[in-house]
């Protein structure tokens, strides 16, 4: 298995935010994406949702940057998806997909205020669905008697695991997710109290947060 990468830093919740410039109307949506199918079908639902506005621009970062997208909707070359692009890779976020709708109040902004509004509206949208960093958990399933059981969990959330599941049967077998540079040490504090008799087992890894 290819290991994960040390971290990333995403887009937690939808959102949608809006300001108004110049009688113009600018909302902001931002959401995580994880491929460019799922940034699509989010683009398509706002166009749809939103289908009277003047125009909706969009730009979308995957892959660490690695795929990136972006449209002017209309807009003056340059003024929307271009600033709004820019925007996300400045924010350090990826994987996430921001539709700028915009309802033309009457009054021209020019090619400056179109590129800052643009802007502006997806660095509101991006603060509003709430930036944050995963990191790689390492994923174990450590299985014990009752007693024993009782010392594992003190471990565990002394090393502020993830529990998973926990299934009670003939014995108890835990699934938990502690931060992958933190696994080593915690492997040897269950092997310290449990007098090596359980040996968590490794099951995979994961992105998370805490």
């Amino acid at each position: 298995m290819q290991p994960l990468a040390e971290q990333y830093t995403t887009v937690k919740q939808e959102a949608h935010v809006e300001f108004e410039e110049k009688r113009s109307l600018f909302i902001g949506h931002a959401v995580h994406v994880d491929s460019e199918d799922e940034a699509l079908a989010f683009i398509k639902q706002i166009k749809k949702e939103y289908s009277d506005a003047t125009h909706n621009c969009f730009a979308y970062l995957l892959r660490g940057g690695i795929v990136a997208r972006y449209s002017d909707d209309g807009e003056p070359q340059g003024t929307a998806g271009m600033p709004m692009l820019e925007t996300i890779r400045k924010s350090g976020v990826s994987d996430v997909c921001v539709v700028v709708t915009r309802y033309f109040g009457g009054i021209l902004l020019g090619a400056g205020g179109l590129v800052r509004a643009y802007s502006h509206s997806t660095a509101i949208a991006i603060e509003g669905a709430e930036v944050v960093t995963y990191e790689p958990y390492a994923i174990f399933e450590l299985r014990s008697g009752y007693s024993e059981y009782q010392k594992y969990s003190n471990v565990l959330a002394n090393a502020s695991a993830i529990i998973d599941s926990t299934d009670f049967g003939a014995d108890v077998c835990v699934r938990f997710a502690v931060k992958r540079d933190q696994a080593e040490c915690l492997l040897l504090k269950i092997n310290e109290v449990g007098f090596g008799r359980d040996v968590p087992v490794p099951i995979g890894e994961r992105f998370d947060c805490r």
